[in-house]
């Protein structure tokens, strides 16, 4: 156990303070404050960036599945397409594939994204777009991070499906 030593100042005792070996650590505090402070915020952003590049391609996959319901429904084969005279976008694959583009992009607007940079293709692996061909929808975008950070993943979702109306 250590004695405390202690001295007489006008006629008032006092003890007398242990010298410490270690030198003085102030503003310590407030350095390890600042260090914390910069790496919460930095996890904070980047945890940000990961829940968005996860939504963003949650979203152009839902677009996908989209495109690609709207592929099957307007296919071939339904309602609008039968009868003796079928529009030009039943029987022309490629018009059909058009509005198909626009329906994913409409779909994924709601990726709070710039969707003329998403990139849509639609493809009928059977080569014609009528009872029980394929479709097969596929998209791709650059996702642009919301911070500073220097990331620019390119994000991919298809999905495929058979006209079958």
């Amino acid at each position: 156990m250590m004695r405390r030593r202690m001295y007489r100042v006008n006629g008032k005792a006092k003890r007398l303070r242990a010298r410490s070996h270690f030198p003085r650590a102030r503003g310590a505090g407030q350095v390890e404050f600042i260090l914390s402070i910069l790496t919460i915020l930095f996890l904070i952003f980047a945890m940000w960036e990961v829940i968005m590049i996860v939504y963003t391609l949650n979203v152009i996959s839902d677009a996908a599945k989209e495109g690609v319901r709207y592929a099957i429904v307007h296919g071939g084969g339904n309602v609008n397409c039968s009868g003796p005279n079928p529009t030009p976008e039943c029987t022309n694959p490629d018009a059909s594939a058009t509005r198909v583009v626009d329906v994913v992009k409409d779909y994924a607007r709601f990726s709070l994204h710039d969707t003329s940079a998403i990139n849509v293709t639609v493809t009928y692996p059977d080569s014609l777009s009528e009872t029980p061909a394929r479709v097969r929808v596929e998209v791709a975008y650059t996702f642009v991070p919301y911070t500073a950070l220097n990331i620019r993943p390119t994000l991919r979702a298809a999905a495929e499906g058979r006209i079958v109306n």
